[in-house]
């Protein structure tokens, strides 16, 4: 080294000047950055702070939250000039709804945040927008289904898949391989089940039919899925559309392998939502298994700043998680999202603090107008859609996957050079299944026969026309016959299954009936019998479309009173007309009887008269000729009163001779209902009938025999329970036909199970053609009609009350008028006895007061002499 200074003292003088240089370049750069930097922070007028709920513990929530960060770093690099800062918090939701709301809480709360970012399943969404909504939040959503239940926050913002032009992509598809039907293969979660709904819609519009619906759970086992699947091909299923996250697809395919379902003559469609879900780091089997399988994947173009970000994002990757992420090679669709969801909250921030400006958070965000890395950023409707170009892949197993076509939102197919075309000629040769290039054809239903279906049925025998099983020493069925049978064989008879018939020995709870068939799949695949189709049944089980009336009925005896004709009208009613026609024969009389002979005579025959011509009005049989006006106005009134009295009391005595009068307000009487049906229990303690005192009944006989000992007035039930007893008496008893409350008998299978839909097309074709009816009529004998409602009360006095009062009125007119006529006939000799009648009072007052003023013996002569001359006078 001495040496080396010694022969190059130039060389190192040059050395040491330029590390001089060097350091102080670096001093003044670092003072140069650390006065910038402060320059910059004295420039940020305000902070926006942003909560970050995600699943910290899945690829996804890690891609999604380092895609934030690093958009935001990018976006203040690019606009160092901007006076507002974003400042994220971060929440770990661990895949949880429940927690992510909690997380919502406590940013909103602790961290008094602006903005929410999270939701990646339609509940989670659904919770932080309810949230959002009460604090007046924005909530953004990354990748939840569009659902009409979400429309209603006006708060919540979504970055979603295209879901329409996703449906119309697929259905063109099946209609470019000339498919006419497919199987459904969905996760029966909500998440899935609503964005499901959008395709199966489409799908009907579009003339595809669906021709089953399979849904799957994460704890669904490989049994359960081989099983389900096994039916499928069974049916004649050929070609699917499968809505499944990643966990379950990876199991799904690999049980299809096993039963050839993954070989040449199958075609498996995957859902954009299902694609996206799937990354890098799947397994190699399970990839394998795929092999064929067509996908259809949200497309966004692969540009310079996309790869640019995309390497900066791997490089930033911590190395911890390196083994997790390590095989990624692409951002998820969530991950671009959430990068330009970051700059449109920046720059809506900054919009939204500007001086003089009243823009609120929100309205800057549906504002924004930029190109990101997803595309045109554009909210419509506060929904972020990609531009509806979907990109069409084959996956080749373990190799990984092959572009061979696009689909646009115009309606059409391109392929790599994007060329237009309606058809699916336009994509690339696709491999399907089993390696072949032609495309499978659908198999009809009829092709697979003597396939065999376990089938519960319910063996009460309670009602055998309804349900009618027998079974030998072992427990075996020996015979099935009734209704409910004789309508699901015509049902199923299409479909060429064999059945095996399991007798139910644990009574009419046909609730733990569902429940078994819900829990014992490998054992059961459907239940027949007398099934009423319930809501709480529903949630285990899958009914077919009711095959029997709906509602409940009820069913009394007829009336055999003798004295039922009293009955029309009431008490008060009775009397009050029976006054008015004794009344009218009075008033006739009255004014008759000075003219006409035929009112004359001795009394008795004038008190018959009277009785006679008043009651004669009832049936118009008066002979008495009538001479006076004032008589005929009488009649006339009255006689139309009679005419609406009798009327009344006909059209009501017919009601009562043909329907039983039934009140279902009375609390005095018992009421008959099929012991343990929760429906009938339902129906006695409802608003329309509060009776509380009730019998439980068990078969059609005990019916009829407790209406025949009047240990019950009448009988509550399902109408096809009361078909059969009708049926056995027609001639003894009778119905009334109450509202539709209940929903009618149905076939049980289990959830999802493939042949509802078709069975249920059955029944609708069996009641078009009038087959129904034929087995009604076999099983049920005469059918009598029903009546629309429960007879009215009888006629009150209350309800004629203006008839009456308008014939009251008529006959004091009557009376006053006869009054007026007599008062004109008898005025002269009225007057003379009013004269007479003073002239005395005044002769009277006379000689009282002479006798008091001048008292005398002569008075008695004079007064006797003056009373003398004035009888002569009168005389």
């Amino acid at each position: 080294m001495k040496r080396f200074g010694t022969q190059n003292p130039i060389l190192v003088s040059f050395l040491l000047v330029l590390l001089l240089f060097t350091s102080n370049c670096f001093a003044s750069t670092q003072n140069d950055d650390v006065k910038e930097s402060r320059s910059a922070h004295e420039r940020v007028r305000d902070w926006v702070r942003v909560g970050l709920v995600l699943d910290l513990g899945s690829v996804e929530g890690k891609m999604v939250g380092s895609s934030v960060s690093m958009a935001l770093s990018d976006f203040y690099a690019v606009n160092s000039d901007y006076r507002t800062r974003i400042s994220l918090s971060l929440r770990n939701s661990h895949g949880e709804p429940l927690l992510a709301l909690a997380s919502a809480v406590d940013l909103l709360h602790t961290e008094k945040v602006e903005a929410i970012i999270g939701g990646n399943s339609f509940l989670e969404t659904k919770l932080l927008a309810e949230i959002g909504e009460k604090a007046t939040v924005p909530v953004i959503s990354l990748n939840s289904p569009i659902s009409s239940s979400l429309s209603k926050y006006s708060h919540l913002i979504q970055a979603t898949h295209d879901s329409v032009s996703e449906a119309k992509g697929i259905a063109a598809f099946i209609h470019g391989f000339d498919w006419n039907s497919v199987a459904l293969v969905y996760e029966d979660d909500d998440d899935w089940r609503e964005s499901m709904q959008l395709l199966v819609d489409h799908f009907h519009e579009s003339g595809v039919r669906v021709q089953s619906k399979v849904g799957f759970t994460v704890s669904s086992s490989d049994d359960f899925v081989t099983d389900r699947l096994r039916k499928l091909k069974d049916l004649g299923a050929t070609v699917f559309v499968v809505h499944l996250s990643e966990v379950i697809a990876t199991r799904l395919f690999p049980c299809a392998e096993r039963l050839g379902m993954m070989s040449e003559g199958f075609a498996w469609i995957l859902t954009a939502k299902s694609m996206s879900s799937f990354h890098e780091k799947s397994g190699d089997f399970a990839k394998e298994a795929m092999e064929g399988v067509v996908g259809f994947k949200s497309y966004i173009p692969m540009s310079k700043e996309l790869h640019n970000f995309t390497s900066r994002w791997r490089r930033s990757m911590p190395v911890e998680e390196e083994e997790t992420v390590g095989e990624i090679t692409r951002l998820s669709i969530s991950s671009v999202w959430a990068h330009d969801v970051a700059w449109a909250l920046a720059r809506a921030a900054e919009v939204s603090r500007m001086p003089n400006v009243s823009t609120t958070l929100l309205e800057a965000i549906t504002e924004c107008r930029f190109k990101g890395l997803s595309g045109d950023f554009q909210l419509d409707n506060k929904k972020l859609l990609l531009s509806g170009k979907f990109e069409i892949v084959n996956l080749i197993g373990s190799s990984g996957e092959r572009r061979v076509g696009f689909w646009n939102s115009n309606g059409s197919f391109s392929n790599r050079r994007l060329l237009s075309s309606i058809t699916h000629d336009q994509l690339e040769t696709i491999i399907w299944p089993g390696g072949s290039a032609q495309s499978p054809k659908r198999r009809n239903l009829g092709e697979n026969k003597n396939k065999k279906l376990r089938v519960l049925v319910t063996s009460s025998n309670r009602f055998p026309r309804l349900m009618n099983v027998t079974t030998d020493e072992g427990g075996n069925v020996k015979t099935v016959e009734g209704f409910c049978m004789d309508v699901f064989r015509a049902s199923m008879a299409p479909f060429n299954y064999e059945f095996e018939f399991i007798p139910w020995l644990h009574g009419p709870n046909y609730t733990n009936l569902s429940y078994t068939l819900y829990s014992q799949k490998d054992k059961y695949d459907a239940a027949v019998g007398d099934i009423t189709i319930t809501s709480s049944r529903l949630e285990f089980v899958d009914f077919t479309m009711p095959f029997t009336e709906i509602g409940l009925g009820i069913v009394a005896p007829k009336e055999r009173s003798m004295w039922v004709f009293f009955q029309p009208l009431t008490t008060d009613l009775w009397i009050t007309s029976a006054a008015f026609f004794v009344l009218t024969g009075v008033i006739v009389w009255l004014i008759e009887r000075p003219e006409n002979p035929e009112f004359q005579g001795s009394w008795p025959k004038q008190i018959g008269v009277i009785f006679w011509f008043g009651f004669s009005t009832l049936v118009y049989a008066h002979r008495e000729r009538l001479k006076h006006n004032l008589s005929r106005f009488v009649v006339t009134v009255w006689v139309f009163a009679v005419l609406i009295l009798t009327a009344s009391y006909t059209a009501t005595l017919t009601s009562m001779m043909t329907v039983q009068q039934i009140r279902f307000n009375s609390n005095k009487d018992f009421v008959g209902h099929m012991s343990g049906s929760h429906i009938a229990n339902t129906a006695l303690t409802s608003s329309s009938l509060r009776e509380i005192r009730s019998k439980g009944l068990q078969s059609a006989e005990e019916y009829a025999q407790a209406l025949f000992n009047k240990s019950v007035q009448y009988v509550v039930d399902e109408l096809p329970y009361l078909r059969v007893l009708l049926g056995e008496n027609p001639e003894k008893f009778l119905m009334v036909k109450t509202q539709c409350t209940t929903n009618g008998f149905g076939f049980m299978f289990q959830k999802g199970f493939e042949l509802v839909a078709n069975v249920s097309r059955e029944i609708a074709n069996l009641r078009a053609e009038e087959r129904l009816i034929d087995m009604e009529r076999r099983w049920f004998q005469k059918q009598l009609p029903y009546t629309t409602d429960d007879t009215s009360d009888p006629i009150s006095l209350y309800r004629f009350r203006g008839l009456f009062m308008i014939t009251g009125v008529s006959f004091a007119f009557a009376l006053a008028v006869l009054f007026i006529l007599w008062l004109r006939d008898q005025w002269e000799v009225l007057v003379n006895s009013f004269n007479i009648f003073i002239s005395q009072r005044l002769v009277h007052f006379k000689i009282l007061f002479a006798r008091t003023i001048h008292p005398a013996p002569l008075d008695d002569a004079i007064g006797e002499n003056a009373v003398q001359m004035a009888q002569r006078n009168r005389l």
